[in-house]
Formats: structure tokens, C-alpha cells, sequence
């Protein structure tokens, strides 16, 4: 490579262990949210297309898949976050060996991770739609765009890690460069599969498929570009295991946390397809347009991982707290502003989804319970952000789990049991409900491990400053 394009290269990177943290957070943080919505616009536009040329029962089709995506692969993507974490540290550390293993192990285990997933959706697909009780009349529409949409796995995953990979040392410009490409080229071929070649809900899957292939293609070449410990070299591809370890124990239990909200939101959606289409389609439509809220405020999360584990890393310990306070500052503004907003305007933003009256009220209902108090949401993921750059990841699973999945589940089990309270509103309660008491439990680990951390330095005569 040449110096020009290490030069180039290192313009990508920022130094998160020195000099001004808000700043450096939102330069890392923009993109990345940028990054976020434009990946929201694959599924978005799938909706937003079928719901306008295709119609209701395509649009509950389509909609109604998200939480069981989720579901599917939050696990996977968990790993990616500990690829992350790992990389990050390597390279806080200026470890080029160990950054490298990192490097190659994650992008293979990318790979076999959406192999399975394929094999996992294109097969059951159809079994876990009906013990979600999807309606008869949406369950085939379902299936098929099911089955499309997981045969594209393997790049999603390839896309996810090598995204994961860059973030690591910085960059998250040019992932949004690459999603920004592939976006475009999505939304053009829903159009043109659905209008013109009228394949409805094949013709989305089909569309997102091709620009998953087109966005995992350009993250992966950008890695073989790259010089250093970054580089990726393919004839390179193996498993470390020491590099397999670490990644799994911070990315199972990262994935498996995924997974438990994934499946306590599929409980809910379970639970909303009791209502029937009209309300299934208003809650797809209202869950579209809250996903750009929360990819908003997911930045300031990843950015808080980024930061917190190269500086714990760099051994810049005295960065940690005032990291994760400018974190929260930033996470709370824009999931009030964005919130706010999108509650505001949920008519007009629900029209561009569908025309139905009644599916518009519907959504509007659930936008004004979960929009106004997202900020929660971001105020609990930035305290997991935190503690899983400080190296825990079990404890936040286990306080996630105990404190918002299994208390939307009894929520539902018990609440919404009642028969004056079961309508859905009560099930979107469940959400700032389970948020505020993770949020304050998440608080309370995070001021035990960094006093533990104090004591530890304190032991080994360390100089530090919290």
C-alpha cells in the first residue's frame, strides 16, 4: 500500500484515548447513526413499498417478521459485538498480532454464523410463524419473504462484522458510505420488483437480499485494503481459538441478551396478532419508524463500547466515567428530540406507510406510549455499553434478562390478563415499565465494577484519577 493510502486509511481512525471526548463521540457516533438508518431503510422500504402498492395483508406480511429476525439473529450479531470489543482493545493496546487473529476469527466465524442462520430460517420459517399465530390469510406472504430474506444471511453477517471490525479502530464513516450504496440500490429494486415486475413480498425480500450482498462485498474489501492489524487477508481465514474464546465470552452473553428481548418481543407480537391485521399492520408500521429512534440512540451505545474498551484497553482508566457521562447526555437529547418528534408527527409518518385510517390511529396509539419515553431505552443500553467495555457481559445479560425480559413477559401473563386492561395499549406499557427498573439496576452494577476496578488498581499500586 501506498503512503498516500495509509494515509488516507488513518484519516478513517480516531484517537479515543486522548484529547477531547464529546467531540471525538460524535464524530464517531454521527456516522454511525447515519449507518444505522440507512440499514433500517432495507426493511423500511420493504414496508413502505408493500404497504402502498401491495397492501395490508402485505404489509402485516412483512412487518410481522421483525421481532422473529430478531430473534434469529441477535445471537449472531451479540458475537460481532465482542469482535468489536476485542478489536478495540487490541488496538487500544497497539497490539497488531493479537488485533489481526481478532480480525480473521471474527470474519469466518461472520461467515458460519450466517450459513446457520440461512439453513435455521429458510427451514423453520414457516413452523415458527405459526407458533407466533400469524393469521391464516398473512402466514404464506409471511413464509416467503421469510425464506428470501434468510437466504441472504451470510452477508448481512459479513456486512455486521466487518462493520463491527472498522468501529473498532474508529471508522464508521465508511460503513456508512457502503449502506448509503446499497440503500439506494434497495429501494430502486423495490420498485421495480414490486410495481413493475409485481412480485409483491418476494420482490422486497428479494431486493434487500441483493443490496445485503452489495454492502457485505464493500466492508470486506475495504478490510483487504487495509494495512496493519486490520488488514484482512483471505487466504488467512482460520479460527484462532484463544481469539474464538475471548470473542464468545463477551459476545454470548452480548447475543444471548439480544435474544431474550428479541423473545420477549415476540411474545408481544404474539399477542398483538390476536388483535388481527389491521393492528398488526399499524404496529409494523409504528415499530419502523421507532427502530430510526433507536438506532439514533444505539450509536451513542457502540460508541460506548468503542471508546470504553480502548481506553480500559490503553490502561486510560480516568476516561471511563466522564466517557460514559457525555454518552448519556448525548443519548438522552436525541431520543427526547427524536422521540418527541416522531410522536408528534405519527400521522403524517404513518401515511407514508399505509392510507388505512384505521391502521394509521392504531399506530399512532402504540408511537405515543413507546416514542415519548424511548429515551429510557437509550439511557439503559448506554449502561450496557459500559460495562461490557469494562469486560463484563454475563451481568448485564442477567440483569436484562431478570429486569426487562422476564418482566414483560409476566407483564403479559398478568396485566394484560385482565379483561379491562387487555387491549394494546397495555402491552406497549410493558416497554418504559421494563425499561425504567433495567436502567436502575444496570446503575447499580456498574457502580460496584468500577469500584471493584479502583480497589483492583489500588492493590497493584496503580496511579489512577475517577
Amino acid at each position: 500500500m501506498s503512503a498516500k493510502a495509509v494515509k488516507v486509511s488513518k484519516s478513517y481512525e480516531i484517537d479515543m484515548c486522548n484529547g477531547p471526548i464529546l467531540s471525538k463521540l460524535l464524530r464517531f457516533a454521527v456516522p454511525l447513526m447515519c449507518s444505522s438508518m440507512l440499514q433500517l431503510l432495507f426493511n423500511a422500504a420493504d414496508v413502505i413499498v408493500v404497504g402502498r402498492f401491495a397492501g395490508d395483508n402485505s404489509l402485516a406480511a412483512v412487518g410481522s417478521n421483525s421481532s422473529l429476525i430478531a430473534l434469529l439473529t441477535n445471537l449472531f450479531l451479540g458475537l460481532s459485538i465482542g469482535a468489536n470489543i476485542l478489536a478495540a482493545k487490541h488496538f487500544g493496546a497497539k497490539d497488531d498480532a493479537g488485533l489481526s487473529k481478532t480480525v480473521h476469527t471474527a470474519m469466518l466465524l461472520g461467515l458460519c454464523s450466517g450459513l446457520i442462520l440461512t439453513v435455521v430460517g429458510v427451514v423453520g420459517a414457516r413452523q415458527i410463524l405459526v407458533w407466533m399465530q400469524c393469521p391464516a390469510n398473512v402466514l404464506d406472504l409471511a413464509t416467503l419473504y421469510l425464506r428470501i430474506y434468510f437466504a441472504g444471511m451470510a452477508a448481512t453477517m459479513l456486512y455486521n462484522f466487518g462493520a463491527a471490525l472498522l468501529r473498532a479502530v474508529g471508522d464508521t464513516r465508511r460503513p456508512l458510505y457502503y449502506l448509503l450504496t446499497a440503500g439506494i440500490v434497495n429501494v430502486v429494486l423495490n420498485l421495480f420488483f414490486v410495481i413493475v415486475c409485481q412480485l409483491d413480498v418476494a420482490g422486497v425480500a428479494i431486493a434487500t437480499v441483493i443490496s445485503q450482498v452489495i454492502s457485505a462485498f464493500l466492508v470486506v474489501r475495504c478490510l483487504m485494503k487495509e494495512q496493519g492489524g486490520i488488514h484482512l487477508e483471505l487466504r488467512q481465514l482460520r479460527i484462532w481459538p484463544a481469539r474464538l474464546k475471548q470473542i464468545l465470552q463477551v459476545g454470548l452473553p452480548a447475543g444471548f441478551q439480544g435474544v431474550l428481548f428479541a423473545l420477549s418481543n415476540v411474545v408481544i407480537q404474539s399477542s398483538v396478532n390476536g388483535f388481527g391485521e389491521v393492528v398488526m399492520a399499524g404496529n409494523a408500521a409504528s415499530s419502523n419508524i421507532e427502530n430510526f429512534v433507536y438506532a439514533a440512540m444505539n450509536a451513542f451505545y457502540q460508541a460506548n463500547i468503542s471508546f470504553s474498551s480502548q481506553n480500559y484497553g490503553a490502561g486510560r482508566y480516568e476516561r471511563l466515567r466522564p466517557i460514559l457521562l457525555r454518552a448519556q447526555a448525548s443519548v438522552i437529547v436525541t431520543g427526547l428530540v427524536l422521540g418527541g418528534l416522531a410522536s408528534l408527527f405519527s400521522h403524517t409518518l404513518l401515511e407514508i406507510y399505509s392510507d388505512s385510517p384505521a391502521v394509521i390511529e392504531v399506530g399512532a396509539e402504540r408511537m405515543l406510549i413507546v416514542c415519548t419515553t424511548y429515551a429510557l431505552c437509550g439511557m439503559m443500553d448506554v449502561m450496557v455499553g459500559s460495562m461490557r467495555g469494562l469486560g463484563y457481559s454475563i451481568l448485564p445479560m442477567i440483569v436484562s434478562l431478570l429486569g426487562a425480559c422476564a418482566l414483560r413477559l409476566i407483564w403479559i401473563a398478568t396485566v394484560f390478563q385482565i379483561p379491562q386492561f387487555h387491549v394494546p395499549q397495555t402491552i406497549y406499557w410493558s416497554y418504559p415499565f421494563s425499561w425504567v427498573v433495567t436502567f436502575l439496576a444496570h446503575v447499580g452494577c456498574y457502580l460496584w465494577a468500577m469500584r471493584r476496578l479502583k480497589r483492583h488498581l489500588e492493590e497493584n499500586k496503580t496511579l489512577y484519577t475517577f
